[in-house]
């Protein structure tokens, strides 16, 4: 089980998941990287992956779509900002393709990884907002609740590769 660790968010537009994940860096990242994998663990069970798409470089495309149970689909676009091989992914759904604007952007998201020693990662995700607004809509969504159940997958996964 993740370990939860205490981060302040930075801003009064942030979100933050912290934890000491039981899993290396390299691991975590290519979780977060390879479709396949992310597949397994990126939204809450019982909802699932029913496709993803990843071109994992800054200006890259990336579109999850996810499938609640009764089989509804949520076509999620976004773009990569930055990405440093084991260390940070970064994030948008601001725009869709390259640097076409999305209609209705959410949040840009920062995920750090940092080795916290005996094999294990200090995993800091952000969700930065436009809005207080969309802070309290993620909230209300159960962005810690959610996220944090995502992480837990993510160790599981993480364990197996």
């Amino acid at each position: 089980m993740t370990e939860t660790i205490d981060v302040k968010p930075e801003t009064e537009h942030e979100l933050v998941l912290a934890r000491i994940i039981a899993a290396p860096r390299e691991k975590i990242f290519r979780a977060w990287t390879d479709p396949e994998i992310l597949k397994q663990w990126f939204v809450p069970k019982p909802w699932t992956i029913a496709r993803a798409e990843l071109d994992v470089r800054p200006g890259g495309k990336s579109l999850i779509v996810m499938r609640d149970p009764e089989g509804n689909e949520y076509p999620n676009p976004g773009v990569f900002l930055d990405v440093v091989e084991n260390k940070k992914i970064v994030t948008t759904d601001a725009y869709t393709d390259a640097w076409t604007p999305a209609a209705k952007p959410f949040m840009t998201m920062i995920l750090t990884l940092e080795d916290a020693g005996e094999g294990k990662t200090r995993y800091i995700a952000r969700a930065l907002h436009w809005s207080a607004e969309d802070v309290a809509a993620h909230e209300k969504m159960g962005f810690h609740e959610g996220w944090g159940q995502c992480a837990e997958q993510l160790e599981e996964v993480a364990a197996r590769l």
